[in-house]
């Protein structure tokens, strides 16, 4: 409460007159942008609803909880769970596992899940990291590439299943015409499908001659974590 006899103070007046609304509370933004290559997004998307909709914003472990383990680590170092859950500033990691502390397991169920989640964080951090660095390399995938071969013809099949869907309603109404560009079309799915099934059989070893990824980018994992780590 405020105390008695204490006003809210006034807005400053803007130059044109007016008086400038009261600032709002900033939301909260942290993101990782892994391009959807880890089950991040989704964990978070699923939490933050179930925290939001139940409005237990701590007690439900959530992206705001990720922020806080990474600043702990951060401070603390690597693993250093205890030193984490001790330190107040970083208490808020602690309220989703305050209704499990009567078990006998409680500290290793809770490390264990630390440690989980960090591990998904930090794979996260370092597709982040590869990105920044192919988009910096200025690297794109060959469209020209085998690899690629069975992801254009799969779009392709279903772009011809998506445009001509309604020809099997229309053909079994007796229409003739559209019996026959039925039949076409099934022709051509069925070819495109015999590629793809080929494109299948010569994809484990097209992959193989893929140089890995660190090499493509000139970095290896160990000097993204050691940037990662590197305060500045």
């Amino acid at each position: 409460e405020e105390p008695k006899g204490e006003r809210e103070p006034r807005a400053e007046a803007r130059p044109n007159g007016r008086r400038e609304d009261k600032a709002e509370k900033p939301r909260f933004m942290f993101n990782i942008a892994d391009g959807g290559f880890t089950e991040l997004h989704t964990l978070w998307q699923n939490e933050e609803r179930a925290a939001i909709s139940s409005g237990k914003l701590n007690e439900i472990w959530h992206r705001r909880h990720d922020y806080w383990l990474l600043a702990g680590i951060v401070l603390h170092g690597y693993a250093r769970w205890t030193d984490i859950q001790n330190d107040g500033a970083f208490g808020v990691i602690n309220e989703p596992f305050k209704g499990e502390a009567s078990k006998g397991n409680f500290l290793e169920m809770k490390n264990k899940f630390l440690a989980r989640r960090f591990k998904l964080l930090e794979q996260a951090l370092v597709i982040e990291e590869q990105l920044r660095r192919a988009a910096y390399l200025n690297m794109t995938q060959d469209p020209s590439h085998p690899a690629m071969a069975l992801n254009t013809r799969f779009a392709e099949v279903e772009c011809l299943a998506e445009s001509h869907q309604h020809l099997s309603k229309e053909s079994l109404a007796g229409n003739k015409p559209a019996n026959a560009v039925l039949h076409k079309v099934l022709n051509q799915l069925e070819e495109l499908l015999s590629d793809m099934k080929a494109d299948v059989t010569r994809l484990p070893a097209t992959l193989s001659r893929i140089p890995p990824i660190a090499a493509r980018l000139q970095m290896s994992e160990r000097s993204i974590l050691s940037r990662l780590a590197s305060k500045g």
